[in-house]
């Protein structure tokens, strides 16, 4: 696989022996996922969706289906542009309530429960367990080019941004700390990221702050 190609061994390695460590764990909830998913609305289980990958590269995401069936997306894309311009807090157009979810949609995208899926990405190299979070193409259009530095790694499961605030984070600090991790992989700050990652979600803690004195300050995004 191409994307494969781009990851350090021990990365990939990390990434192999942790889906096939967890499988007896993460194959019985996704079940059980899919399983909420079909009973409680009717259509597709999966939701695929074009999105950004190492070095700009194109790939097809796979999620759980959160929203209704024909829900229209230009509400969220037009919110996410909003958050960029504005460079407000990354806080989720749902965590406010949005009508256009299935029952139990919020419970799953707050937990993340609906990114599982990516572990199929996570296997085909496309993605890896730590990584930024993958942009979507529009999102990708709007970026200045010292912005796009952060597609120099593979996307992510989960990720620095992540367990460092997520939410209360504006948009320039997500660049910020993407592009620092892409700079700056090693196995221990993977593996700190990934310990941290189920306490993050749960909010008991997020790491430290990112000691930005030597880091430069990110462009606004092209309007």
């Amino acid at each position: 696989k191409e994307f494969a190609a781009a990851l350090p061994t021990w990365k990939r390695l990390l990434d192999l022996f942790i889906v096939a460590l967890l499988f007896p764990l993460w194959l019985p909830i996704m079940t059980l996922v899919a399983l909420w998913v079909a009973v409680t609305s009717p259509g597709p289980i999966f939701y695929r969706q074009p999105r950004i990958g190492f070095k700009g590269r194109p790939f097809m995401i796979l999620k759980f289906r959160t929203m209704k069936v024909n829900a229209e997306t230009h509400v969220h894309e037009a919110y996410l542009e909003h958050l960029i311009i504005s460079d407000r807090p990354m806080i989720k157009l749902d965590a406010t309530g949005d009508p256009r979810l299935i029952a139990g949609g919020k419970f799953l995208r707050a937990t993340g429960l609906d990114e599982l899926p990516q572990i199929f990405n996570v296997l085909k190299g496309e993605m890896s367990l730590v990584g930024p979070r993958p942009c979507t193409v529009r999102e990708f259009e709007r970026y200045a080019p010292e912005q796009r530095a952060r597609v120099n790694a593979l996307p992510g499961l989960t990720g620095l941004w992540q367990v460092n605030g997520k939410n209360r984070t504006t948009f320039r600090e997500m660049i910020e700390m993407d592009i620092f991790y892409s700079r700056n992989i090693s196995l221990s700050l993977d593996l700190k990221i990934i310990v941290r990652t189920l306490p993050a979600i749960l909010g008991q803690f997020s790491m430290q702050p990112l000691p930005r004195s030597g880091a430069q300050a990110t462009p606004p995004v092209k309007t």
